[in-house]
């Protein structure tokens, strides 16, 4: 078996795969973008070839800023507000005893249902006319609360972002869960046989021991926050007036509403240098050594 495996032909059969897929699909269509984004392309021709695209983009873009901002705002909102609950959630449901398993059930439930289900579920609640939250509003005396929750520019991210926190808290939550469950017994016990109180143990033994998969979770919901796209796309197509363009959202209205491709692969490379800045920048600020279990 040994031999088997020092043959580098061997190697290179299994690993010729994925190199394929990589270089078909990653790397080759970057490398297009790239070169399209120097261009005017419109999906037939091109005529020129310049930093034109950049320098409107930078310079006379005030929408791609936008987009921008709204990418970080989420980003910060999963890292500051979604994974402390998913946190606090995970170590309350290894308490909930004989009501731990439906507890998981019902909190993986939204990150399992379609995008598309659960984004018109939500367009129909926030509907400033016959929707749930409204009459709810209106049934306890909360009437002058009621809003148009996506039609107002001014509300309208803070339902996005509501949305987009609330299907994506499942995934975060079970990676948490999971870490928690991995902390070896032998630990707790000896917590309780020191007098640690509950709480002690969660700060002093379980949280050090969550610091990898706290550093991943928080490195993917920051590039999360780059990437939404369907749930903005089909519950406010970026409106109303832009308030609520991602960069995901951006490129595809420039690129397949208005023909300026050139335009939208200009915006697609940015895009992805903005998430390998960002995941490096994550990498620097949560790289800490942490015991293993």
């Amino acid at each position: 078996m040994n031999k088997l495996w020092m043959d580098k032909r061997n190697i290179a059969l299994l690993i010729a795969p994925g190199l394929v897929f990589i270089l078909g699909f990653v790397l080759l269509p970057t490398a297009v973008a790239l070169y399209l984004s120097f261009t005017n392309f419109d999906g037939v021709d091109y005529q020129t070839f310049n930093l034109s695209n950049y320098k409107d983009i930078f310079l006379h873009d005030p929408i791609f800023w936008r987009a921008l901002r709204n990418s970080i705002f989420l980003g910060l909102a999963l890292v500051v507000l979604q994974h402390p609950f998913a946190v606090l959630m995970a170590m309350l449901t290894t308490y909930a005893g004989k009501w731990e398993r439906p507890l998981r059930v019902i909190i993986f439930i939204p990150a399992i249902i379609s995008t598309f289900v659960t984004s018109q579920m939500w367009v129909s609640l926030l509907n400033v006319q016959f929707g749930l939250v409204n009459r709810m509003l209106t049934a306890v005396g909360l009437s002058s609360w009621k809003q148009d929750w996506l039609g107002n520019p001014d509300i309208a991210i803070y339902s996005i972002i509501f949305v987009a926190m609330w299907q994506g808290f499942g995934y975060a939550y079970l990676l948490y869960y999971a870490g928690i469950k991995g902390v070896p017994s032998e630990l707790k016990e000896a917590a309780i046989v020191d007098g640690a109180t509950k709480w002690r143990y969660n700060k002093s033994i379980v949280l050090p021991l969550l610091s990898p998969i706290i550093r991943i979770n928080l490195v993917l919901a920051v590039v999360s926050g780059f990437k939404q796209m369907e749930t903005v796309f089909l519950m406010t197509g970026g409106g109303p007036a832009n308030s609520t363009q991602f960069l995901g959202t951006y490129l595809y209205s420039k690129a397949f509403r208005d023909g300026l491709f050139g335009y939208g692969n200009a915006i697609s490379v940015l895009f992805i240098v903005f998430c390998l800045v960002m995941t490096l920048i994550m990498n620097r600020l949560l790289k800490k050594d942490v015991g293993e279990f």
